[in-house]
């Protein structure tokens, strides 16, 4: 499942865009360096009821924002994305 597909179904599951669910994490302070990927994933798990892969699709983009690397833009593998920017705005406004 490529990025893009996690953060689609994180939408479908929760009912909020990937950045909605980044500017909570925002406030509570998630992005700070020093907090761990599980606590971020406790919350996630306990709050929206996300298992552990779409968690960490989700941690990736708290800690590290919406790039990701380019190996795996136009890959073959089922990890790959077709753009090396994710999409946080929702499935409804992506660009076609």
């Amino acid at each position: 499942m490529s990025f893009q597909a996690y953060l689609d179904a994180i939408e479908e599951k929760t009912g909020k865009t990937p950045r909605v669910l980044v500017d909570e994490a925002k406030q509570r302070g998630y992005d700070k360096a020093d907090v761990k990927a599980g606590v971020i994933v406790d919350w996630l798990k306990n709050e929206y009821g996300l298992g552990r892969g779409h968690a960490m699709a989700l941690v990736h983009v708290i800690k590290k924002g919406p790039k990701i690397s380019t190996k795996h833009v136009g890959s073959d593998g089922s990890h790959r994305d077709a753009t090396d920017t994710l999409w946080l705005d929702g499935r409804a406004t992506r660009p076609a």
